[in-house]
């Protein structure tokens, strides 16, 4: 074959042959460049049906670019008819070359020797891409049916390339013969497959908790000197245990095999989208390790009285539990965004578990009856769902206090942590005895996290009630001060009416009591939106932390003053822990993506975007942050569906209609620009609108002044997001502007 032409193809040299084909490098004389042939045995295309079948499934997968698919440039064939398909030459080996060339590890339990396999975090990498290829496969109804690494391409730059989709089904009624028993496709076939059922997605999953588990043991789950044996042991064992095998897996990594690894296709995966984001919760875990904590999910509590109006007392609960466990500098705990995800759904506590990477959750439930209360609450392992401790308090209202001191201590003794002095004391801490104040404080709260116009305005007038009755409440002065902060930072009101308050407010809070972080958080706050003074910021955040290493808002206020400060390789780690405090927090997950697109790491900030999508769908900010990078990446068309969408789930996000008409714009279509710009001119006159908001439509629009006169308006209005303009991407056409360096001055930023 070597320098022969096939229809305009001229053979090079041979790279390879299986059970599959023969695979050649040749060059492609039209386009003069180097593609692989890949010749398929005519017993494998003898079945017309069969082969028309993976004709049509070779052209769907030809349709689809992602980086982790190997590109499929043309299916043809011979003049004596035999089919070759045309696709990208890699440099670079399989997985399996990898495998068998990877030098002995340390020794199994058990073993005398090593065993060869790959370190968990080059293993997990690996599987991302393989999972990233296969899901994308998988939205167009495409299963692979022969993932193993015999097709798994491995780039001279560390790229993944899947290769050979819909060859297996071309070959599944291959006879079975005697194999070495670490090479074949046996090795990786589901159940089903064996037993000649239908397959889908799942099977492919299956696949997938082989390789991994090989990569990281270098053994299959299941062996057999035969494929008979082999299919037995599929179908009636148990596969090993990594943990077994590696002392270095981390539990969450088991859990995904074993999962993927289900002789039922229901018990698996249902698809690969789920398989992808917890090997992206551990590989966080991995790349940013932390000290081994025990952790826990504090589940909102169930309202069992007759009176729904009572919900916001069992919230309330709930939370207090949640503040006063982060206080436990060995204890990790989830933040309330993501354990209130699961609030009225009905999930087995083992899935929170797996979805949440806990070992403990706490629920209980709530019976109020005029003034006596009914608690009940319920310590769980989530491994296995047992127990570890239950109780039930039936008191008076006046004994909530003791209750939730209570519950917190036995949660401690249980878990058996070792409680600081200075820890115990903040568990037990009351900040008010007033019940009347607590209860209002509980509903001011509860309006609070809501994060809307009217949640905030109401839960202001509640705080307001609190300090009418107890003006030594600490707390409630902090919690003012940030409902002031969350009016002027989501553009509600105007920043110079309710920042001063919030200082105002904060600072009364840290004469009360000094050592509250949700104080310092604040005051960072106000120091990094208003007063632009960014030492402060640091410090205050940083004091936070140090109060509260659990404190998931510090966490994230840090990582939004890092960002803002172009400190961006310390902003995503910073964000990133935030995020696995709070790991189902939409709010959170969608401004990770917002700091990798700040960094422009624009694939990482599309996927996290996209996923946080996928999360939920309705969630504006996440279409509006998705349109920002779309524009970012030159994308311009497919950033205007996403503002819109935006707009349309907000009810008219200003900020999204001033990137809808700086893109409207950007693409030509100026006279959309222009009608936006004056629907936002005319708005202004009746509601607050940031004039950030118009800094790039005028400056696109060609009104350069006009643009600047912006940035002067928002700089004296101290516009909490003005400081982004050093550091976001679309504003690199105005910082070419020489007027721009004297502005940043002003700002303190250069």
């Amino acid at each position: 074959m070597i320098g022969k032409l096939v229809s305009h193809y001229e053979i090079i040299e041979k790279l390879g042959e299986g059970g599959m084909g023969v695979v050649y490098r040749a060059r492609d004389t039209k386009l003069n460049r180097t593609v692989a042939l890949k010749f398929l045995p005519a017993v494998l295309t003898r079945d017309p049906e069969a082969k028309e079948r993976f004709i049509r499934e070779a052209q769907a997968a030809a349709a689809l670019e992602h980086p982790n698919i190997c590109n499929i440039h043309e299916i043809n064939e011979t003049e004596d008819g035999q089919l070759f398909i045309v696709m990208a030459c890699y440099e670079g080996r399989t997985l399996r070359d990898m495998l068998d060339n990877t030098p002995l590890g340390p020794p199994s339990r058990g073993d005398k020797g090593g065993v060869a396999s790959l370190s968990v975090s080059k293993a997990i990498d690996i599987a991302i891409q393989i999972a990233q290829g296969i899901a994308r496969v998988h939205e167009k109804g495409i299963v692979h049916r022969d993932i193993k690494p015999g097709n798994i391409m491995f780039t001279s730059r560390g790229q993944v390339k899947i290769l050979d989709f819909g060859l297996a089904r071309l070959g599944t009624h291959t006879k079975i013969t005697k194999r070495d028993k670490t090479l074949g496709t046996a090795a990786y076939m589901s159940p089903e497959q064996f037993k000649n059922q239908e397959i889908d997605q799942r099977s492919d999953i299956w696949s997938l908790g082989v390789v991994l588990f090989e990569m990281l043991t270098g053994q299959l789950p299941y062996e057999g000197d035969y494929d008979a044996a082999l299919m037995y042991a599929v179908m009636n064992e148990e596969p090993k245990s990594v943990s077994s095998m590696r002392k270095d897996i981390p539990q969450n990594l088991e859990r995904i095999i074993s999962r993927s690894l289900e002789k039922s296709p229901a018990m698996r995966y249902q698809n690969m989208q789920e398989v992808l984001d917890d090997l992206k919760r551990v590989i966080v875990i991995v790349s940013y390790p932390k000290e081994q904590k025990k952790s826990i999910v504090v589940l909102p509590f169930k309202n069992m009285s007759a009176d729904a109006e009572q919900e916001y007392f069992c919230e309330g609960i709930t939370e207090e539990l949640i503040n006063a466990l982060t206080q436990i500098k060995d204890l990790l705990v989830v933040a309330r965004t993501s354990a209130f995800s699961f609030k009225g759904r009905d999930l087995d506590i083992r899935e929170i578990g797996r979805k949440l990477n806990v070992d403990t959750a706490l629920e209980g439930s709530v019976r109020k009856s005029g003034q006596r209360l009914r608690i009940t609450a319920q310590l769980i392992n989530v491994e296995d769902g047992y127990h570890i401790w239950s109780d039930k308090f039936d008191r008076d209202m006046e004994d909530i206090f003791a209750i939730q001191e209570e519950i917190s201590l036995a949660i401690v003794h249980n878990l058996k942590i070792n409680l600081l002095k200075e820890e115990k004391e903040q568990i037990v801490k009351r900040y008010t005895d007033n019940l009347e104040a607590y209860h209002l404080l509980l509903k001011a709260r509860y309006f609070w996290a809501k994060r809307t116009k009217e949640g905030l305005k109401k839960g202001m007038q509640y705080v307001h009630q609190v300090l009418e009755i107890d003006p030594s409440y600490a707390l409630a002065h902090a919690y003012l001060a940030a409902i002031f902060i969350s009016l002027g930072w989501l553009g509600f009101t105007r920043p110079n009416e309710v920042f001063p308050k919030a200082k105002a407010a904060a600072h009364k809070a840290l004469e009360i009591d000094s050592s509250l972080p949700q104080v310092y958080a604040v005051l960072a706050l106000i120091s990094l939106f208003y007063d632009w003074n960014w030492p402060a910021a640091e410090k205050g955040f940083k004091k936070a932390l140090s109060l509260n290493p659990g404190y998931d808002f510090a966490h994230f206020g840090y990582a939004v003053f890092l960002g803002f400060m172009g400190r961006l390789e310390e902003a995503t780690p910073a964000l990133k822990k935030a995020v696995d405090l709070d790991p189902l927090s939409l709010w959170m997950n969608a401004e990770l993506g917002f700091c990798l697109r700040l960094a422009r790491r624009y694939d990482e900030a599309q996927e996290q975007l996209k996923k946080t999508i996928e999360m939920d769908p309705n969630f504006g900010l996440a279409h509006y942050y998705l349109g920002i990078l779309y524009t970012n990446k030159g994308m311009y068309r497919e950033a205007i569906p996403e503002f819109e969408m935006a707009i349309e789930l907000t009810g008219g996000f200003s900020w999204a209609f001033g990137y809808l008409g700086y893109t409207y714009a950007m693409v030509g279509q100026k006279d959309e620009a222009e009608k936006i710009l004056h629907a936002l001119e005319e708005r202004s006159k009746e509601e607050y609108i940031r004039s950030t908001t118009l800094v790039l439509m005028y400056y696109v629009l060609g009104d350069i002044d006009k643009s600047f006169e912006c940035l002067e308006k928002a700089m004296e209005e101290h516009d909490p997001l003005l400081p982004l303009i050093k550091v976001s991407p679309e504003f690199d056409i105005v910082r070419l502007e020489p007027r721009f360096k004297a502005f940043l001055k002003k700002m303190k930023l250069e």
